[in-house]
């Protein structure tokens, strides 16, 4: 298991190894007089969080608050179980998010369906948290976790209608969960800066997406720290090209609809076509054909490719 990765002065980054990938989600250790954990991936990752806590040597009894921006499986799969070893914590959520938490049959049936015989790999297993445990912030309400840290939370659908992004106003940051889409530090690294939509099944919008990047523009963050995966000091960087992937995402999966007989098919193109588009545009800044990164891409554009898809279905 890797170290926790230092970003800011009180800021650090557990890899949860979401997938059995390095660098596809994790969780930030806000290192306050509250401590405070900003998502918690599926529960097999609960392990990662748990090594990552006692490399920084804090112990899960000393977890205050745990945040998850929305409560899609990699993001807050683990809550419940986390939550077994950290007793002092309370799970923070998006009010439409609070029922899941309390009961999470029904995300269970729809992962259930999507992933079938790999689902208990995973993500079993999925615990209901106790209603004492849930605290839920609604649009600009705030959480202090420090004599000079206050958090704000922003309501923030597009990519899903029970999803907030935290506003951290002592880095000027913003923990935007998957409504600014997917950053790849991997290229980063390589000085090659790709973000790309989330557009993941079944309450992706691009207006309220859109909408969401507006909100977030005005708050002029220096820093955006994605689900997944990493910080980025870049946001208006981040935003264009969100905002140019978002039309180009949209208008394949147009031509999809209308090329293919059913879902899987119409699923199927969109992510072929796009997967040539994003690939096409990482060999022209110099990648190899054979780059790991492809792997880790085709995977991601195949699961917003089923959201693209769905979205058109329900529109139509």
């Amino acid at each position: 298991m890797g170290k926790p990765m230092q970003l800011t002065e009180k800021i650090h980054l557990i890899d949860g190894h979401d997938l059995g990938m390095e660098e596809r989600t994790g969780s930030y250790v806000l290192m306050e007089d509250d401590i405070t954990l900003i998502e918690t991936s599926a529960s097999p990752s609960v392990p990662h969080i748990l090594a990552g806590l006692k490399d920084l040597g804090l112990a899960p009894s000393d977890i205050k608050y745990i945040i998850v921006t929305h409560i899609h499986l990699d993001h807050s799969g683990g809550a419940g179980l986390l939550l077994t070893y950290c007793p002092n914590a309370k799970i923070v959520v998006h009010p439409k998010g609070q029922r899941h938490l309390a009961n999470p049959s029904r995300l269970i049936t729809s992962a259930k369906a999507v992933y079938r015989e790999k689902f208990e790999a995973l993500f079993d297993p999925i615990l209901p948290v106790p209603e004492e445990n849930i605290l839920v912030k609604a649009d600009g309400e705030t959480l202090q976790i420090s004599e000079d840290c206050v958090l704000t939370f922003h309501d923030s659908p597009g990519h899903a209608n029970h999803h907030f992004s935290i506003f951290h106003p002592g880095v000027k940051g913003l923990f935007s969960g998957d409504t600014i889409g997917i950053y790849y530090p991997q290229l980063a690294r390589r000085g090659i800066e790709l973000y790309i939509p989330s557009t993941s099944p079944n309450q992706f919008d691009p207006d309220k997406m859109l909408y969401s990047i507006e909100t977030f523009e005005q708050l002029k963050a220096e820093r955006l720290f994605f689900g997944h995966f990493g910080m980025s000091e870049h946001p208006e960087e981040a935003y264009s090209q969100v905002k140019y992937w978002l039309e180009v995402f949209c208008s394949t999966a147009e031509t999809a609809f209308s090329e293919g007989s059913d879902f899987e098919e119409r699923t199927n193109l969109a992510a072929q076509k796009l997967y040539g588009r994003v690939k096409n545009q990482l060999l022209e800044n110099g990648l190899n054909d054979n780059d790991p990164i492809f792997e880790l891409l085709s995977l991601d554009l195949q699961i917003s490719s089923m959201g693209l898809i769905d979205y058109l279905t329900r529109k139509k």
